[in-house]
């Protein structure tokens, strides 16, 4: 098959043929929320139909307001890692990506409002996404049947940023400016972010926004490598075998920091769009700079490579959105969302020179139509188009150059019955992956496979009460390989494995359940979720015990699999007195996994429990909350097992107007007392722990 590379004329003729369908663009704003109260039901925009949060078959999460900026880190994995549900892979503070129910990489998509994010972070762990938490208005966490109206590849999950670079609404003041400054002391990370909205009249609204990050070797609470490690830097020291350039002592006795893991970035967007009474349309454009560090792999053996590479990444995007409401008939809305990126980072050498570098030039469409709602009936239907042109040159090239075309019909429907909800969807999947290696790699397999795939899903909501509800859901999915499953071959130094793929891979398909109640009272609410899922042909990564270039061989393999688990989060009001609030909320999760016939599968992360106490009123908030991760035994083969630790943080916000003020203040400081803490989902965890004592300020201004 010839590859046709996708060039921005090209991009910007496809957004021109978008805009003459209409784009999906509603969300009504609320009032923010007291932090961490129990707010009347939220509404989910993600998805083809927005629906109440209490209506959901599965769990969910969102972020936005006060709660978004005090969870507001370096990287999308971080900001969301005390969701329940989620963790991250913790690659160092900047190439953090979150883990949904013990699953990350192909498994889980991370969108920019609706549209992938088009980079390289589901290729490894040390890729950072190309997507900016400061300028996040809100943060939704999809999981379970209604992610995979975004894919097959959402099995996992979603995670949907939500920017509004393309405005969906006109501003009330002349000129709407929203900024964001914060520093945090782990890392001396010092951002800021802005957003300008300003009404050119006639319905016409033009939108900027900007940020810029800066950040030094993250603190760390005690030694960088594990006590194992730690004792085989000190025998390889003492034998005199190892490599005479490297110093295993001092190795050994790193500690205090987090080397090479310094940042710094900056964003600039602009969008232009129109909003009538019947309808919008809208363009944006976005630039992304970043220039981030992996932290050091400390050699312990002889024999092993001590490398601290840097990663220098750039994306161009456009985006283009448009919406249409007829007048009356059978079709309630329209909508089209469009994204097109040209991505590219190079692996520096601590000498800044270049080794390996990374290109990927994707789009990706969506059109969906929603149908006027009969009855009790509602539903939409949609296609989604994807496109991916990748390419890795330089000496590390685990990869051929390869193109994946994916093209999706979906449908989601569902049925008001009063107190019983009922909802089922379907989704069809064409895949077409193709390899293209050139002449001088044989080591690379030539050719290309299709696969069509078909997942399925249905369940029902029943209202106890008005006040509680309870909801059962069950799906059938499948999902397509990778490019990076079928046709890796070679060293891939970010996740330190030789990594060889299977061409014949088949389908990797689920059977999933799942069970969720919500609810609550006067003071009080809860939600309770369990799930468990069946896979067939699980792909996974199986180590071989051969050793080449220095790395361990890992090998694409099926076999069945199970994972499941559960999520609790409740909250309640302890007291009120003379306009202020004592509340208690707490939250847990753990997820098992088992790979039929292999044990354990790796990085699943342990319970996690989290409680805290909030004292509130219209100004100011006050919080204390203590998390507690047990220890991950339960380990693959070649895993290591990962210690339990308990971790302190306290918030303080203060908003002098009160509830509607301008300006908010954020103080918080996680892990109070410093701990060496490691998370089991990531790759570095023996070598990289989370961050030390981190005292963090923000401050937002909306005008």
């Amino acid at each position: 098959m010839k590859l046709t590379r996708i060039t921005p004329a090209c991009a910007i003729a496809a957004i021109a043929a978008s805009l003459a369908f209409p784009a999906f663009a509603a969300e009504a704003d609320a009032d923010q929320d007291a932090i961490h109260s129990a707010p009347p039901a939220e509404i989910v925009v993600s998805g083809v139909l927005p629906r109440s949060q209490q209506d959901i078959l599965s769990g969910v999460a969102v972020l936005k307001g006060a709660h978004l900026d005090q969870a507001l880190r370096s990287s999308i994995g971080e900001t969301l890692a005390h969701t329940p549900g989620v963790t991250a892979t913790s690659f160092g503070p900047t190439a953090s990506r979150p883990v949904l129910r013990g699953m990350q990489g192909e498994r889980v998509r991370v969108l920019v409002d609706g549209i992938g994010s088009i980079d390289v972070s589901n290729t490894s762990a040390d890729h950072a996404p190309a997507v900016n938490p400061l300028l996040a208005e809100r943060i939704e966490v999809l999981r379970g049947p209604q992610a995979l109206l975004y894919g097959s590849a959402a099995v996992g999950g979603v995670v949907n940023v939500i920017d509004r670079r393309i405005p969906t609404e006109v501003p009330k003041e002349p000129v709407h400016i929203g900024a964001l400054a914060s520093y945090g002391s782990a890392a001396n990370e010092r951002s800021v972010a802005g957003t300008v909205d300003v009404p050119l009249g006639g319905g016409w609204v033009a939108h900027a926004d900007g940020s810029r990050a800066v950040s030094d070797d993250m603190k760390i609470g005690g030694y960088v490598l594990t006590p194992a490690l730690r004792a085989q830097a000190l025998a390889t020291a003492a034998s005199g075998a190892g490599d005479p350039g490297i110093d295993y002592t001092a190795n050994a006795n790193a500690r205090g920091r987090l080397a090479n893991t310094a940042a710094k970035s900056w964003d600039a967007g602009a969008g232009l769009a129109y909003i009538g009474a019947q309808g919008s349309i809208g363009i944006a454009y976005s630039h992304k700079d970043s220039l981030y560090g992996v932290p050091s792999r400390l050699a312990t053996a002889p024999g092993q490579d001590q490398e601290s590479p840097r990663i220098q990444l750039q994306q161009d995007r456009w985006d283009a959105r448009a919406e249409i409401r007829p007048a009356g008939g059978a079709i309630d809305k329209i909508a089209a969302r469009f994204g097109y990126a040209a991505y590219q980072h190079a692996e520096l050498a601590p000498d800044g020179s270049v080794g390996t570098r990374f290109f990927n030039h994707g789009i990706e469409g969506r059109l969906e139509v929603t149908q006027t709602k009969l009855g009790g009936w509602q539903g939409a239907s949609g296609v989604q188009f994807v496109n991916r042109d990748f390419n890795v040159i330089g000496d590390e090239a685990f990869l051929p150059r390869n193109s994946t075309q994916q093209l999706g019909l979906f449908t989601l429907q569902s049925y008001d019955a009063g107190p019983v909800k009922f909802e089922a969807g379907g989704r069809y999947e064409h895949s077409k992956l193709s390899s293209m290696p050139l002449p001088d790699q044989p080591q690379f397999w030539g050719g290309s496979r299709s696969f069509d795939t078909f997942s399925f899903s249905g369940g029902a909501t029943w209202r106890v009460s008005p006040a509680w509800s309870v909801g059962l859901s069950a799906s059938r999915t499948e999902r397509a390989p990778s490019a990076e499953e079928m046709f890796a071959n070679g060293p891939h130094a970010g996740t330190q494995a030789y990594e060889i793929g299977d061409v014949n891979l088949k389908t990797e398909r689920s059977t999933s359940v799942e069970a969720i109640l919500r609810g609550g009272g006067k003071g009080y609410s809860i939600e309770a979720s369990v799930y468990h899922s069946w896979f067939g042909n699980f792909i996974y990564e199986d180590p071989t015990g051969a050793v080449e270039d220095g790395l361990p061989v890992y090998q694409m393999r099926q076999a069945p699999a199970r994972y499941y688990g559960f999520e609790l989060q409740g909250a309640a009001t302890l007291a009120e007195f003379g306009g202020w609030r004592l509340a208690a909320d707490a939250m847990g999760d753990a997820v098992k996994a088992t790979i039929s016939g292999v044990g354990p599968a790796p990085r699943i992360p342990p319970l996690r429990v989290l409680g805290g106490v909030t004292l509130s009123d219209p100004r100011w908030d006050l919080r204390g909350e203590v998390e507690h991760v047990t220890a991950q035994n339960r380990i693959a083969a070649q895993e290591t097992p990962t210690a339990a630790y308990t971790l302190v943080n306290a918030e303080f916000g203060f908003k002098p107007g009160g509830k509607d003020g301008r300006v908010s203040f954020t103080l918080g400081a996680r892990n109070l007392f410093n701990v060496d803490a490691r998370r089991a989902a990531s790759f570095l965890k023996d070598y990289a722990p989370l961050a030390g004592r981190d005292i963090r300020l923000s401050v937002r201004l909306t005008v």
